[in-house]
């Protein structure tokens, strides 16, 4: 049987975890070890300070591990302290609210995890629920029920069979699902990332600026073929395949090179 590690980063008891897990154990051993409170836009970030694995229970009874720290924490607690090797797949998730755009692939806790299991040539899966808003009291989330989940928790379950059966696709080390709310289950789009970046998502407060809310129009336009586009305009189930790599230009850094010897 393989092993499917699951994480999230709203928290062990997000509804959206709980749905991804019942789904996905029909297909094998599935671990979950996920923060214990909400992680969202932390990112790929590590904890420097002292982490916590406990044991818990989610609302099924199913025993699973909570941690004190980050989504990559979660991975990285899992496969060196409880598992002790890497996982056959990671499926992260599921995140109540879009994961669209460069921004969000380098601030999503629940990509943050995809990104710390691809570095470590783990095939990944990042599953989102496209939210329209969401407020800093988090009511929306609240909100969300299983019947809401059931499209993105059934691709889910069908991308990771398809995965575990036939690996991934070449030059794709992630898979990023972003699922709308009241989806068409036969309007599904392949996308390509948006390379747009954040709008202005401050507001304004006595002490500061802070991120009040989060909406789905608030994300910049993009062209059709976009994870962006494909969300926001096409009303469609997103599906995104991302290669995690940087490119080194060095012949071209041969001037400063010769400036800096000078």
């Amino acid at each position: 049987m393989p092993t499917i590690l699951v994480i999230n980063d709203d928290g062990i008891q997000s509804i959206g975890l709980a749905s991804l897990r019942k789904n996905l154990e029909k297909l094998g051993d599935v671990l979950v070890v996920a923060p214990m409170d909400e992680k969202s836009g932390i990112g790929k970030a590590v904890t420097t300070d002292f982490v916590r694995i406990m044991k818990t229970r989610l609302r099924d009874g199913t025993e699973v591990y909570a941690i004190t720290g980050t989504p990559a924490d979660a991975f990285l607690l899992a496969t060196n302290k409880i598992l002790k090797c890497m996982p056959d797949l990671l499926v992260a998730g599921i995140n109540l609210g879009p994961n669209l755009g460069i921004d969000d692939l380098l601030n999503s806790g629940t990509l943050g995890a995809a990104l710390e299991a691809a570095i470590h040539r783990v095939p990944a899966i990042a599953v989102s629920y496209c939210i329209p808003k969401i407020t800093e009291r988090m009511s929306e989330k609240e909100n969300v029920t299983v019947k809401d989940l059931t499209l993105a928790a059934t691709i889910a379950l069908k991308t990771a069979k398809y995965v575990l059966e036939k690996g991934m696709p070449p030059n794709v080390d992630i898979i990023s699902i972003n699922v709308p709310e009241k989806a068409d289950s036969t309007k599904t789009k392949i996308t390509r990332l948006s390379y747009k970046g954040y709008s202005d998502i401050y507001t304004k407060q006595k002490k500061g600026y802070r991120v009040t809310s989060w909406t789905l129009t608030g994300y910049p336009d993009d062209k059709p073929g976009t994870d962006l586009h494909a969300i926001k305009k096409e009303k469609c189930i997103s599906i995104t395949p991302i290669k995690v790599g940087f490119l080194h230009n060095t012949k071209d850094m041969e001037g400063l090179l010769k400036a800096i010897s000078a």
